[in-house]
């Protein structure tokens, strides 16, 4: 007998739905919350069908963004082998019956059909490291999306209160620029406090820097107060909404300056990221995103595998006698993966950092390839390069 119990997984609950074997349901299927208690139980009734099949079941599931954790986590410490499902897969699944209809017992079931019908391989666990530094990778991610964000917003309060100011510094993020425009935020502070003041802030805010150079930005803050637009401030509440985006500027930059040393210092003790950044054009943060994203290299058994994963493979569409010869790429794997690899073939074939992928560029240009299609045929020779350097625990220049 192959037993088999299907998950569909919400949050904080899965309907459970058991087959001893083909087409013979074992029982109603029911509802489990995500608790110790009623975890345990699954596990018990796992244990039954063991005894009643001679066979420990496999668990078949849906990938739920973190949803499915806590039962992962479970079926891992007990051991248990299951089948993390990409969600296509099981969507094509249900849309080829006749019957529109959507129920949790209904998707729990259908999943136990889909085992029988595919020849699935048991979900292979990813170390810790790395899942570690996926983590911290999506993370810093996030936190950089919210900085950006919260940069437009500054932008937007900056324009209605001292717009000038941009001019003054190079970096209009750097510390010392926003601590001087958090204490003189108005054309009236900066006037006020006078060229000398100013200049004595700036160098309290910056010392590794000259006197002469805190004095040139004293003047430059002169000048762009007195050429502001607004000599005078008329909503008190601009001033509270500036202080607010330059406190969450410096929790933002303090944020992923400290996921960054924490993402480097865990990458390190991982060869596979030496490994990674020996190509040209790769630098740490890239490097870091490449490997956590693409996990253990023993995961995919052929290139082809990893270029699918990465949503480089091109799609197919041909209907009778029709056969598109436009193909756009699938971009069914992993967005971040496929991001990291675009920006390392521009930085590759940008001031030839990476010769052979320049070469490799310029020979797709020379065919009459548009631009993009040949970056993307750069992204797949990267991916193709990065899955035989893994393989062979070899670096780009013992291939050179």
């Amino acid at each position: 007998m192959n037993p088999v119990v299907g998950l569909d997984v919400a949050k904080g609950e899965s309907q459970v739905q058991a087959f001893l074997d083909k087409s013979k349901p074992f029982g109603k299927s029911f509802s489990m919350k995500h608790t110790r208690e009623e975890l345990n139980r699954f596990i018990g009734s796992l244990n039954e069908i063991e005894v009643m099949t001679g066979q420990m079941p496999m668990v078949i599931l849906e990938s739920t963004g973190h949803y499915h954790s806590p039962v992962i986590q479970y079926l891992e410490e007990h051991e248990v082998l299951y089948i993390l499902l990409n969600p296509i897969i099981s969507y094509q699944a249900k849309r080829s019956s006749l019957r529109k209809v959507k129920t949790d017992a209904i998707d729990a079931y259908q999943l136990c059909v889909l085992y029988y019908k595919e020849d699935f391989e048991p979900h292979k666990n990813r170390g810790i490291k790395l899942l570690n530094l996926r983590n911290l990778s999506r993370q810093q991610g996030i936190v950089t999306n919210m900085y950006v964000e919260a940069k437009l917003q500054f932008h937007t309060i900056l324009d209605q209160v001292f717009p000038e100011y941009r001019k003054v510094f190079g970096d209009l993020y750097s510390k010392v620029s926003l601590l001087i425009l958090k204490k003189y935020p108005t054309s009236e502070d900066v006037i006020a406090a006078g060229e000398s003041k100013l200049a004595e802030c700036v160098m309290e805010f910056c010392p590794r820097r000259s006197s002469l150079w805190a004095l040139d930005k004293a003047k430059k803050l002169m000048d762009s107060a007195s050429r502001n637009p607004f000599q005078k401030v008329v909503y008190h509440s601009h001033l509270i909404n500036l202080q607010m985006y330059i406190e969450l500027l410096f929790q933002y930059q303090g944020h992923l300056s400290e996921l960054e040393i924490r993402i480097v210092t865990l990458a390190n003790e991982l060869e596979d990221y030496k490994i990674v950044q020996s190509i040209p054009g790769i630098g740490e943060k890239i490097a870091a995103t490449i490997i956590s994203e693409i996990g253990e290299i023993d995961r995919f058994s052929h290139p082809k595998k990893l270029v699918a994963f990465a949503g480089i493979d091109p799609s197919v569409h041909s209907s009778g006698k029709f056969t598109a010869t436009t193909n756009r790429i699938t971009k069914r794997g992993s967005s971040r993966l496929r991001h990291a690899l675009y920006l390392a073939v521009l930085c590759g074939i940008r001031s030839s950092r990476n010769k052979k992928l320049k070469e490799f560029y310029d020979k797709k240009k020379s065919e009459g390839k548009p631009a993009k299609v040949a970056i993307v045929a750069c992204i797949n020779k990267l991916l193709h390069w990065i899955y035989a350097l893994l393989n062979r625990k070899e670096t780009f220049l013992d291939i050179g």
